[in-house]
């Protein structure tokens, strides 16, 4: 049986994470151009001057104080600065992608190259150019991209504009940044998906800790008029041609109980619900959940949601549901257990698992278990974004890096994978996260790596930027020659 003859295999990356020339051809600055690295397990923080003189900080996803201005400090090292260069690899990288067998490949389109300083700044026609010539080296190849519009880069001209997200009128820019995307690239990419993520804010309550009602009713206000901008480009992709194919992205996991009370069975469905089911069924189902009402009255916050919110949501389902899948947790209503980490997701450790370095737990037996409630719950196509292992990569003195734990992550979760799809999931593609090393969403580390492609670049900013195949690029290039048959 195995995978369908036509199943995409490739890698994803992100523009933000790995392509570097922050302040050239165009693009005007995002947010994170403004956080430091930190180190493994916390979270990475933007820097910024107070209206007074005075440094602050904040964590990443977050919003500045009123008055303050973001500002670069000559004692710290930004490393999405240069990321992994990719703005003047990507031929090179390619190719690499492209001997590696890869039919499809994901990155997301820098809205900070597009439009840098919105509708009203004008198009930057050497950014559109730039995305036009990564697109063309993927048809040179025969690379079937499935391109993510929007993964945490909006120009901070929107925050200090009108608040970014808080506004309604991103709704208008977002959707005029999606139409031109649609419109100049439709000779390349006929999948696209709207928000990377798009649940990170609600997941981010726990990772923050954040409890205060108005920083929660900042994070529904967002997801919602992002959901709504998701809906219209999925309306207007539509009218545009039929064949495109507009799909949403959501950060998955699966969560267990960690007992077997039932108060411990009904925590981990209702994380299930807030964290991920949200976000997935307004998006896959055209409205919110009925849950979601217990939701907004459990944090206290209201939503601004007009009828023709309503409208254009129904009217604007998403066509098939991207996702990432890294780990699972465990939730108790038991003070027991010791604290676990993972992708914006707190919880405790799983006493039958192996964690990473990061300490994200490794079950490719939970994968296998989200895909089927997927499938289950929404009854269209899936297709894995996200998955993979940050690890310390060593480089030996012939300039090998033999990651064979990285190996073993991804062969359990492909197996995995593969007896889902035996069993009737109708996942279509599968893209492993970082398959270049870059900059690290959570923690801003080059140090931690993802990918198949050695990166010589570190936290400090030291390197050559040299690439480096590693056993495991090896290794994936026999996986997609087979089809995901020869897994040895």
């Amino acid at each position: 049986m195995g995978f369908p003859n036509d199943f995409l295999w490739g890698g994803s990356i992100s523009a933000a994470q790995v392509e570097g020339g922050w302040n050239e051809g165009g693009r005007s600055p995002v947010q994170i151009d403004y956080a430091a690295s930190s180190p493994a397990n916390k979270l990475r923080m933007i820097h910024y001057r107070n209206a007074d003189g005075s440094r602050g900080t904040v964590p990443v996803f977050s919003h500045i104080p009123k008055g303050a201005t973001y500002e670069l400090f000559d004692d710290i090292h930004y490393t999405n600065h240069v990321a992994s260069d990719f703005y003047h690899h990507y031929k090179d990288d390619i190719a690499m992608f492209a001997e590696m067998g890869f039919t499809t490949f994901n990155t997301s389109i820098s809205w900070a190259r597009i439009y840098p300083y919105g509708v009203e700044g004008g198009v930057n026609q050497e950014g559109v150019e730039f995305y036009h010539n990564v697109f063309k080296e993927c048809q040179k190849y025969n690379i079937d991209p499935v391109i993510t519009l929007y993964k945490y880069d909006e120009p901070v001209y929107f925050e200090q504009k009108f608040g970014a997200w808080q506004s309604r009128q991103m709704i208008d820019e977002f959707v005029a940044f999606a139409s031109l995307c649609f419109e100049e690239y439709k000779e390349y990419v006929n999948k696209w998906m709207t928000f990377n993520e798009i649940n990170i804010g609600l997941m981010c309550r726990s990772f923050h800790n954040i409890s205060h009602t108005t920083q929660v009713q900042e994070k529904y206000t967002e997801i919602h008029y992002q959901i709504v901008a998701a809906a219209r480009c999925v309306k207007i992709a539509h009218e545009m041609d039929r064949n495109i194919q507009v799909g949403c992205m959501v950060a998955g996991y699966c969560v267990y109980p960690l007992t077997s009370d039932p108060k411990d069975v009904m925590l981990s469905y209702k994380t299930f619900q807030d964290n991920f089911a949200y976000c997935g069924d307004a998006m896959m189902r055209g409205e919110y959940p009925t849950f979601s009402k217990r939701m907004w009255e459990e944090d206290h916050i209201t939503l601004d949601i007009s009828q023709q919110d309503q409208i254009d949501m129904l009217e604007g389902k998403a066509d098939f549901l991207g996702f990432s899948y890294y780990m699972s947790s465990c939730m108790t209503t038991h003070d027991e257990g010791e604290k676990g980490n993972g992708n914006m997701m707190m919880g405790t450790k799983n006493p039958y698992l192996k964690y990473s370095d990061w300490g994200w737990a490794m079950d490719p037996t939970g994968f296998k278990y989200f895909l089927h409630v997927l499938n289950d719950r929404y009854n269209k196509p899936l297709f894995d974004v996200e998955n993979g292992l940050g690890a310390y990569d060593q480089v030996t003195s012939e300039d090998q890096i033999h990651d064979s734990y990285r190996i073993d992550y991804l062969r359990d979760h492909i197996q995995a994978m593969k007896e889902a799809v035996e069993e009737g999931v109708d996942l279509f593609g599968y893209t492993t996260w970082g398959c270049i090393d870059l900059v690290s969403a959570s923690t801003g580390q080059n140090d931690k790596r993802y990918g198949f492609i050695y990166v010589d670049m570190n936290d400090k900013g030291e390197g050559s930027l040299k690439r480096l195949k590693k056993d495991s690029f090896y290794w994936y290039k026999k996986v997609i020659a087979s089809n995901g048959e020869d897994l040895d």
